[in-house]
This record gives structure tokens, sequence and C-alpha cells, in this order.
């Protein structure tokens, strides 16, 4: 396996890596600051539309896309390490057109969607004009397993009535949402994996209600929060459907693997900042007498945090190997791996950097305690760490049946 990035990838990196220190940590404060002073949790900064056309002039856009035709046509290795540059700060993937859901919507749309709805949303998508969501989870089903799916998709001549509840539905409540993929049966006698289908759904359509946004550790996440939403006879054309009937099962998981590289290494990202900022507190305050960084315990922490963070890239960058060279079906139990294993490592290290910071590492005076709580949704989301242990140990046991 050779990890060499292209040089492609080295010099994209360099540009994003000057493009952060220039534009992005200066002002990481003035960001929030924007949010808090107008009062209003759903408020979009301008300077995130300023940083984006900065971003579009400087190419570095849609990176995340393998296909030439739509992003720039990096295989998974090399935009890894990007991916990570932009998990350093929580917006910052937005700037570059890099952002979840969007990016997983776009996947599907250029792998599964006829041209009309590339045309329709595809292209919007990848110019920033709007934003989009992904709604599968249910409040009334054990939504880890996507065959408890029970929300319903029903033929009515051209169009498609859909009824159901959904939540955690990230991005939904976003002012610029104007697109929902929405996850439900259209074929009940099918076998297990294929009644569900996935639906474009425009979110002006009627029966779409924003129930209320579902907090985060007491964080709303503002415009990129995850509501509850109710569709209730919410009607489309059949033309929406994406892939065909019976394909959402699959499609969902053709939209977890390179998915899965993104979030893993934006984690990593995440875990880098909370090493930097650990280190960085520990060099400027004394207990005892001592400099922080001198104790043996907090050394322990950082030595660990290095040695985590660099098993969690390795691996993942092994992950995004597998799928450039021999495909997803042959890199399962990586995938579900970093999954797991990413997110176990991130969470130490960022646990030990509030540690580090004392009562400042759970307030608002950083960024670790956003951090903290985002890391700790990543065991739940995309599927719980029991499911990909599972998924693993199975596949393990058949090597030897």
């Amino acid at each position: 396996m050779d990890f060499k990035f292209s040089q492609k990838s080295l010099d994209l990196q360099e540009k994003m890596n000057k493009f952060f220190e220039e534009h992005i940590f200066p002002n990481e404060e003035a960001y929030e600051k924007a949010i808090l002073d107008s009062g209003d949790p759903l408020h979009i900064p301008e300077l995130l539309d300023e940083l984006k056309e900065k971003a579009r002039k400087e190419n570095l856009w849609n990176l995340f896309l393998p296909d030439s035709e739509y992003g720039a046509g990096l295989t998974n290795v090399d935009y890894a390490p990007l991916a990570e540059i932009t998990g350093q700060v929580w917006w910052a993937p937005e700037v570059f057109n890099c952002s979840a859901p969007d990016t997983g919507n776009m996947e599907i749309l250029a792998e599964f969607g006829t041209q009309e709805q590339k045309d329709q949303w595809l292209t919007p998508l990848l110019n920033g004009d709007i934003r989009s969501c992904f709604a599968m989870t249910e409040p009334d089903v054990a939504s880890s397993d996507a065959t408890n799916i029970s929300s319903s998709i029903v033929s009515d001549g051209d169009n498609y009535v859909i009824n159901g509840r959904k939540w955690w539905t990230s991005n939904a409540i976003n002012p610029r949402a104007k697109i929902c993929i929405f996850m439900g049966i259209t074929n009940p006698e099918n076998p297990p994996h294929t009644r569900q289908s996935q639906v474009l759904v425009p979110m002006d359509t009627e029966g779409i209600t924003i129930v209320r946004p579902m907090h985060v550790y007491g964080y709303d996440d503002g415009y990129t929060g995850h509501p509850e939403l109710n569709f209730e006879n919410v009607v489309v054309p059949k033309s929406n459907i994406i892939g065909g009937e019976g394909m959402g099962f699959k499609i969902a998981q053709a939209r977890l693997g390179p998915g899965r590289i993104h979030h893993c290494m934006r984690t990593i990202g995440m875990a880098e900042r909370a090493l930097q900022l650990m280190i960085k507190r520990a060099l400027s305050r004394e207990t005892f007498g001592t400099k922080i960084s001198d104790h043996g315990v907090v050394q322990d922490w950082i030595a660990r945090s290095r040695i985590k963070i660099e098993e969690a890239r390795l691996l993942t960058l092994k992950t995004a190997w597998l799928i450039d060279n021999v495909g997803k079906e042959q890199a399962k139990i990586e995938i579900s791996a970093i999954k797991v294993g990413v997110i176990e490592a991130a969470s130490y290290v960022i646990d030990k950097a509030i540690q580090a910071h004392g009562a400042m590492g759970v307030s608002q005076d950083t960024p670790l305690a956003k951090m903290s709580a985002g890391v700790r949704t990543l065991r739940i989301a995309d599927g719980p760490d029991e499911v990909h242990l599972r998924s693993i140990a199975r596949r393990e046991i058949n090597k030897h049946t």
C-alpha cells in the first residue's frame, strides 16, 4: 500500500493550510460572535459567503468528489488530508463546499441521479447556491437497523405520497436547505433490503413541518442543526425517485464508504487541533511551581494522544487506499473499523485537552466543549459503535467457517 500523496494533493494541502492561517483561524471568534450578536441561532454570517468566494477563486472547491466532471478528481487518499485540515474548525468545511450532508447527497446524485435530477439539484449544490439534507433516522424505530425504517412512499398515479416522522435530519433547519433526500418504504412485500427507496423532496413542498430542533448536550447547532420533521401526505412526482424503487438501502450503503473517510479525517483534524490546544495550555500555565507540560501525567496524555492520532490516521488512509484500489466491497471491515477507532481516539484526545484547560475547557472560551459534544454524537451517527463492531466480528468469524 502506498499512501504517498500526489503532487496535486500536496499543492492543495499547502494552499488550504495557508487559507486557514490567513482566513479561517483569524475569523474563528468573529464568526461565533456574529451568530451570537444576531440573536438568531439560524443566522448565517456574511463572513461565510465572503470566505466561500475566496475559496472558489483559489480553486479550493468541491475537493471531495473523485469524478473530475464534478469535482477535483482526487482519489480518497489524496482528499483525506484535505478533509483533515477542514475538520479543525466546525464551520470550515462549508467554506470549501465540502460539508456533510451535502457531500454525501452530491455523491448520490452524481452516481445514481438522472440527468434531470443532476441539472435541477446537483448543479446548484456543486455551485454552493443551496444546501440539502438527508432524512433517514426515525424516532419510533431503532434506526441503527435501516431495515426498520417505517416511513411510507406510496405510489399514486404519476406521484408518490410520503408520510413519516424523521429526526436528526442534519441541515434541514438551514434556511438555505432546498432539497431533502427522503428514505422510506415503497415495496413492503419485498425482501428487507429492497423495500426502501430514496426520493428527492423539495423542502418547500406542502406537508413538511419542522417540529423542533434537536439539541446535542445543550447545543442546538444553529443553522446546521438536526431537527425533527413531520411529512404528512407530501406529494412529489415519480421522476424524483433516485435509482429506482427498492434501491434505498443499496444507495445508503454506497453513500457510507467515502463519506466515512470524510467524517473520520475531519475528526482526526479535530483531534489534532485539540492536541495543539492542550500543548499550548500546558506550556502557558504552572501548578505547584512546575509548568503543566512538565508534569508526568500531562506528558503521558500528550504522548498517548499522538499515538492514537497516528494510529487513527493510518487506518483511515488504509481504508481510503482500499476503496481507491479494490473497491468499497473489499474494505467493509476497515470502513467499520475507522468509524469506531477514529472516534475513540478523538474522544480521548479531546477529553485530555479539556482536562488540561480545567474549567476553561468546558466553557465557550475554547472549541473543546463543542468538539466533545460533536465527537460523542459520532459514536451514534452513521450507525452506533456496536453495529460496526458486530459487523467486523461477523466478517472475522466468517473467515474461519
